[in-house]
């Protein structure tokens, strides 16, 4: 079987575009499972920055899972990761969600900005082992979409290595059991050239952009003293953004090598722990060729798990009323049904 979308929506631009201003506004009208009751916590991620998340543990929790979001937003208004929230704590998993660097009020707890993984890997591993402390049981799964795939991809790699860096917790690599992740960004320098070589590319980059200019201004009036607000105000583009206020404060000259090292299909073919890719070849913020490097490591690495298909935008996967009958789904988040699924079956 094939994931199947709405006929109006084989487009992956228009998937997109449709996901992101008429699914965002009516999202739980398609939503079964209720919204948890969460307890609020801040974290403590790598190099001690705090983060803020919440959490939930249903009775006779089965394991976890820790998850977080893309390039933008936050807890408040991230509804597809509140979505799987809803799903995880229905089929009996305790639920780890949080804020990541300079997001939310993560932001407010701290200047620290984005690393794209290099440090939110280890972030990720922190806030396990302080979740598991507090009651949420092993096994740990790691996920996001998007940038956040990205990040998780980087907190499998932490995870497979924690005696090696995290003699200080009390989580082990045995209590991590894998990562699943959504059209995750893997070649920043690559898609965002791809992204801004046609005018619709160019107007999703500007989107984000303004978005990420509205985070780094609000960053900068709660930390005056560590961001610099004329910088920000030169921050109008993505690469602006890391060029004016990541790279330097995390020790590279460009932007592309930032990009070049925060880039996980170096360490992707040495993963062990199962890895669970869901990816579309009609994603418009990625370059396309990306889809054939994916699929020459995951024939070589028999950890991951890699499942391409034809249509579904970025981050979209609105099923169609035919698909959902053939696979038995009784609502049509597609890609977050397709996770459990594959969860459920490792």
């Amino acid at each position: 079987m094939l994931y199947t979308p709405p006929w109006h929506l084989t487009n992956g631009l228009m998937m997109t575009l449709y996901v992101a201003l008429r699914v965002s506004q009516k999202w739980e009208n398609f939503t079964v499972e209720p919204e948890p009751i969460y307890q609020e916590h801040i974290f403590i991620g790598a190099n001690g920055v705090p983060i803020f998340g919440k959490y939930a543990i249903p009775a006779n929790a089965k394991g976890t899972i820790v998850g977080t979001y893309g390039i933008t937003g936050d807890l408040d208004n991230q509804w597809f990761l509140k979505i799987l929230g809803r799903k995880a704590f229905a089929k009996g998993y305790a639920v780890v969600l949080f804020d990541w660097r300079a997001h939310g009020k993560t932001a407010e707890l701290s200047p620290t900005l984005t690393s794209d993984g290099i440090y939110e890997g280890e972030d990720f591993i922190h806030i396990a082992d302080t979740a598991k402390k507090i009651g949420c049981p092993s096994p740990f799964w790691l996920t996001g979409y998007s940038l956040g795939g990205q990040l998780a991809l980087w907190g499998i790699n932490a995870g497979e290595t924690i005696s090696n860096w995290g003699s200080d917790l009390a989580i082990t690599s045995t209590d991590i059991a894998g990562v699943a992740v959504i059209c995750p960004s893997v070649d920043s320098n690559r898609s965002l050239t791809y992204l801004v070589k046609d005018e619709l590319g160019r107007f999703l980059e500007k989107a984000i952009a303004r978005e990420l200019k509205k985070l780094a201004r609000s960053m900068a009036k709660m930390h005056p003293k560590a961001i610099d607000r004329k910088a920000v105000e030169r921050a109008n583009s993505i690469w602006g953004f890391d060029h004016e206020l990541t790279i330097a404060k995390l020790g590279f000259s460009t932007v592309e090598e930032y990009y070049d090292a925060s880039c996980p299909l170096y360490f992707m073919p040495h993963i062990q722990k199962p890895t669970f890719i869901l990816y579309a070849q009609d994603d418009p913020m990625f370059d396309p060729s990306i889809v054939a490097d994916l699929e020459k490591i995951a024939q070589s690495n028999p950890a991951i798990k890699l499942m391409v298909t034809k249509y579904g935008g970025h981050v979209g996967y609105v099923s169609s009323k035919k698909c959902q009958h053939q696979y038995g789904d009784h609502d049509r988040w597609w890609a977050w049904n397709r996770f459990f699924e594959w969860i459920e079956s490792s």
